[in-house]
């Protein structure tokens, strides 16, 4: 029963997040950033940023940063070095060229910061609802959206947008891009609200070129050390206008785009935040415990790794050593809590952060 329970709420959550992000993304942010005192930092040489999403429009979100080597995290490091708020909603993360890249979905906003000292350099602004930043080059980076029928373009250097990529089969009010992953000249994407696709997009003309179909909405897109793209449906909702399925994880071939292997999961069940390995050889995510997998198994895995213990919301694994860090969001209202496991599922640590963690980004 406690299970079941936990599903419907992270569901209900999901559902209700997406509502909350679509019905405010086409406003105009009225965000407004008040400074105050500002701290001085010196990060470590390696750590692990998190982005706590916060509470939406109660502009809550911030930032964390965790040394794994001395088990010390240091909280809310956005607004105590630059002397204002993230924002409303911190959506992910990227470090590109020694600056990090944060994207804040409900402020429109992503920033650039120094990630030693964590102060600003630079923001991109005029976004619809930013989800992931992908860099193609150091003078071009795609943002995908939610409640938007197009990836903008952006010049990194210049922090402007400057061109759009329009989606086909999406609209306005139907549809998102999530995730990016590139290879050679193309970059891959999935949409997922109300969606069951994933976009090829020809990073030379700026144009998508091919789409395939997978199943109801999926929530993620890595790229393993085979070349071989891998995607998980969360198979949408009971009563979703758009379809309710079984979830299911793909693989799939990029260079002639088709599903190599489908991999179905029972009725009911609800698996989020696929990520892989430093050497890409194996694939984790959250189906209320977590699951490991070789990207060479025939079959989904019987039993998990660690066992579920709250409300799993977001996952990462450390490139460097195979650590497995676990986002809980407890209740979605207090501080979250971080769990570092061994790659053997072990307990190493585990230290509260923001609210609502749901995003990593590696140092």
């Amino acid at each position: 029963m406690a299970v079941q329970m936990t599903r419907l709420v992270r569901a209900y959550h999901s559902v209700m997040r997406l509502v909350a992000l679509c019905g405010a993304a086409a406003l105009v942010s009225c965000m407004e950033w008040e400074y105050g005192t500002e701290e001085e930092f010196q990060a470590s040489a390696s750590g692990l940023f998190i982005c706590n999403e916060g509470n939406f429009q109660y502009g809550n979100a911030s930032l964390s940063y965790y040394d794994p080597a001395s088990r010390t995290v240091e909280n809310e490091v956005f607004v105590r070095a630059n002397g204002m708020k993230l924002g409303d909603v911190a959506q992910s993360m990227i470090i590109h060229n020694g600056i990090g890249w944060v994207v804040v979905n409900n402020s429109h906003v992503v920033f650039a910061i120094d990630p030693d000292t964590f102060r600003e350099v630079g923001r991109i602004t005029g976004l619809t609802s930013p989800r992931y930043i992908h860099f193609v080059s150091d003078d071009k980076a795609y943002i995908s959206q939610i409640w938007d029928n197009r990836i903008f373009i952006v010049n990194p250097k210049r922090y402007e947008i400057t061109g759009y990529i329009e989606c086909p089969s999406m609209t306005m009010e139907q549809g998102s891009t999530e995730q990016m992953v590139q290879l050679g000249d193309y970059v891959y994407v999935n949409c997922w609200s109300y969606q069951n696709r994933i976009l090829k997009i020809d990073t030379r003309t700026d144009s998508v070129v091919a789409e395939l179909t997978v199943g109801i909405q999926p929530t993620s897109l890595v790229l393993d050390c085979n070349n071989k793209l891998w995607t998980i449906t969360d198979g949408g909702y009971d009563g979703s206008p758009y379809g309710y399925e079984a979830a299911k994880l793909y693989r799939i071939e990029p260079e002639a785009f088709v599903i190599e292997r489908e991999y179905s999961f029972t009725m009911g069940s609800s698996p989020s935040e696929l990520q892989l390995n430093g050497s890409g050889d194996k694939l984790y995510w959250i189906d209320d415990d977590i699951w490991e997998m070789d990207v060479t198994a025939e079959y989904l895995p019987v039993r998990p790794l660690i066992p579920y213990r709250e409300i799993y919301y977001g996952l990462t694994v450390d490139p460097r050593n195979g650590d497995i860090y676990v986002a809980d969001a407890i209740d979605y209202q207090q501080q979250g809590k971080i769990y570092r496991y061994s790659s053997t599922g072990e307990l190493i640590d585990e230290f509260y952060v923001g609210v609502i963690p749901g995003a990593f980004c590696w140092k």
